[in-house]
This record gives structure tokens, C-alpha cells and sequence, in this order.
């Protein structure tokens, strides 16, 4: 299916989680197609390992399992997409792409999922929602609104003309929100700025 693609390489495939930790810091691929459940080290784990290397590859999750928990643990840990096998493959093959360039990624049945969990649960909420609001204290005025943007979905071309602010201004602000929140990518900002309740 992706061989097929001009413009992407399958640099190596492997066999559990572990393997991709090592295979990753030998080819150091732009993006790792991640399934959850493997034998040995599963998905999650060696997402998290991977998205805490020196220079981390994007992480794409496809996989059969769609409970909401492994759909937030994945997001958590540093996954910029998670899509079901049942995805068409030229959906699979747009995935990637996206999320190299990126855009966060989400099956449709995923994201009714998400929502019907943010619209649960009240006390958690409430209590994810002051956790949230708290980190994004830490960040100054304008990282706030740079944050609240990519919460929105924008992208940094969009932030820009929005803000009135310079392209590299706005990759910086990006880079401190990581650094600041300890966060790997915007996905995670995304999730934060909604758990706080200000993606609307």
C-alpha cells in the first residue's frame, strides 16, 4: 500500500515494539505506523520511548482497537494520529502525509468517541479542566493565544495571519509551548486547550 506511494520510503518493518525502537534509531524515519497490542513491548510503550528520542519520528496509530482510553493513552503519549485498519488505504497513505506535515489525525468513528467522552463524566472534567487551565497559566499571554489556536486546529500559517504575527514568530511560541507544558506535539497542546475548555 505504501510502496506504491511516489513519495513515501518504507525504510524497515518490525515485529513488536522493541524492534521498532531499534530500527528507528537506525534509519531515523520521519513517521512510525504504530499498531497497540503486539507481543513483547505493545504500541503505547514504545510510542512513548519513541516520541522521547532525541530526534522522534511522528507516530500514526492503526489499529483494530478503538476503546477511548487507548485512543487518549496514545494521543497522550505523543501520537499525532490514530486511525482504524478499516480505513480505506488511500485514507491510510492522506494519513500519513497529513501527519508528516503536522496535522493531527483521527478516525471519524475516533473523534464521535472523543466527544462523547468530553460530554461525560462531569466532576472528571471539571477536575481535567482546572489541571489545564493550571499548565497553560504557566505560559505567557501570547503563547496562550498561539496555544488556543492550535487547540483550534489552526495551522502555524493560519495562526499568523490571525495574530498578526511573523511565520518564525509563531514557530517559536510553538516550540516554547512545548518546552513549557513538556509536551511533544501540537496534538497534545490540542488536548490540553480542550480539556480547559477553550478549543470551541
Amino acid at each position: 500500500m505504501l510502496g506504491g506511494a511516489p513519495d513515501i520510503d518504507v525504510v524497515a518493518e518490525a515485529a513488536d515494539g522493541a524492534q521498532a525502537q531499534t530500527l528507528a534509531a537506525r534509519h531515523l524515519p520521519d513517521i512510525v505506523l504504530m499498531d497497540i497490542r503486539m507481543a513483547g513491548m505493545d504500541g503505547l510503550t514504545a510510542t512513548e520511548i519513541l516520541r522521547g528520542a532525541q530526534r522522534p519520528p511522528e507516530v500514526l496509530m492503526l489499529t483494530t482497537f478503538h476503546a477511548d482510553a487507548l485512543v487518549l493513552r496514545a494521543l497522550r503519549a505523543g501520537a499525532a494520529g490514530y486511525l482504524l485498519k478499516d480505513t480505506p488505504p488511500q485514507d491510510i497513505v492522506a494519513a500519513v502525509r497529513r501527519v508528516v506535515a503536522g496535522e493531527p489525525v483521527l478516525s471519524p468513528s475516533v473523534t464521535r468517541q472523543l466527544i462523547a467522552r468530553a460530554t461525560d463524566g462531569r466532576n472528571e472534567r471539571d477536575a481535567r479542566a482546572a489541571h489545564a487551565r493550571q499548565r497553560l497559566a504557566l505560559l505567557a499571554e501570547r503563547e496562550r493565544e498561539v496555544a488556543v489556536a492550535v487547540g483550534r486546529g489552526r495551522s502555524n500559517g493560519e495562526i499568523a495571519g490571525e495574530l498578526h504575527m511573523a511565520l518564525p514568530t509563531v514557530k517559536t511560541h510553538v516550540s516554547r509551548i512545548l518546552a513549557k507544558l513538556e509536551l511533544n506535539n501540537r496534538v497534545q497542546i490540542a488536548i490540553v486547550v480542550h480539556e480547559a475548555g477553550l478549543g470551541e
